[in-house]
């Protein structure tokens, strides 16, 4: 006979239901972010973490709620914002090492911590034997490159009190997977850096694409950049955010608040790209994500 959860163990699993913590990837629980919302007070418990659910692998996340009384939550160190009702949001880069410490400290002066272990991926690594193109960019490139830059990261450091990163993420379109995010070639022994998103392909140019989760609209790139194309990011608070690569058209502007499965702009092949697709990259903070992990495989 199967024995009922305790109300505290179903709130959890309303709360963070969505990924697994060995590193697998998991489709993410169907639970809506009011429901989350309304449960993470309930949740939350003297002297421990609760609720720590995502994917605590390279290119993963991990979402909890503080122990009652905490006054500031750290990942190694680094603080983590923390919402009124305790939850906050934390991620692992695609180079994460092992381990991790997480650590709150209460009121009374206390200190709670949980060790976390951060599992390895196996990347896909293709090794070519030829040696890298030597040079580097050149300076009229770079005249045109700066200002794109600058403007990638002033939108990076945006961080605006929307609730996205609570959500479970949904695909901003399917489509055929045409590149994995953490992909590299090695030339000759000398890595060339990995790819930072992953690729979706529909076969045509203009094909629509939705946000995956609510958000603010903190860079649309009107003018192509000179790699990217029409560029367009989004900020979905607590320092997650997500970029959409080599767009056709861009359907909302800077400033723009975007619900999750709202229309946003179509596929193209702007910047510099071999063919019409999505690129979708995530950061949080300096840590590049796997939209894979987020979203659960596509259906």
């Amino acid at each position: 006979m199967r024995s009922k959860a305790s109300p505290i163990l179903l709130a959890i699993a309303a709360l963070f239901g969505c990924g697994s913590a060995n590193g697998e990837t998991a489709a993410p629980d169907d639970a809506g972010s009011s429901l989350a919302v309304a449960n993470a007070a309930s949740v939350r418990a003297s002297d421990r973490f609760a609720a720590l659910g995502g994917e605590r692998t390279q290119g993963g996340w991990l979402r909890g709620v503080a122990p009652a009384g905490a006054i500031s939550v750290a990942l190694d160190g680094r603080t983590l914002p923390v919402s009124a009702d305790g939850a906050f949001f934390a991620a692992f880069d695609r180079d994460s090492g092992g381990q991790a410490q997480l650590v709150a400290r209460l009121a009374d002066g206390r200190t709670v911590s949980d060790s976390l272990t951060i599992s390895p991926r196996a990347w896909q690594i293709e090794h070519v034997n030829v040696a890298r193109r030597p040079g580097g960019a050149s300076e009229a490139f770079m005249e045109r490159r700066r200002p794109e830059l600058a403007r990638i990261n002033a939108a990076r450091s945006v961080d605006h009190p929307v609730d996205g990163w609570r959500q479970t993420f949904i695909w901003p379109v399917k489509g055929r997977i045409s590149g994995r995010f953490g992909s590299q070639r090695v030339y000759r022994g000398e890595p060339a850096s990995y790819h930072s998103g992953i690729d979706i392909a529909t076969g045509t140019s203009g094909t629509p694409f939705v946000a995956p989760a609510d958000g603010v609209v903190v860079l649309a790139a009107e003018t192509p950049f000179s790699l990217e194309g029409h560029l367009l990011m989004i900020d979905h608070g607590n320092g997650l955010n997500s970029a959409f690569l080599h767009c056709s058209r861009l359907a909302v502007r800077e400033g723009d608040v975007v619900r999750q499965g709202q229309y946003i702009g179509n596929i193209g092949a702007t910047g510099r790209a071999t063919g019409p697709h999505l690129h979708w990259s995530m950061k949080w903070r300096d840590a590049r994500l796997d939209p894979l992990l987020f979203t659960g495989p596509m259906n």
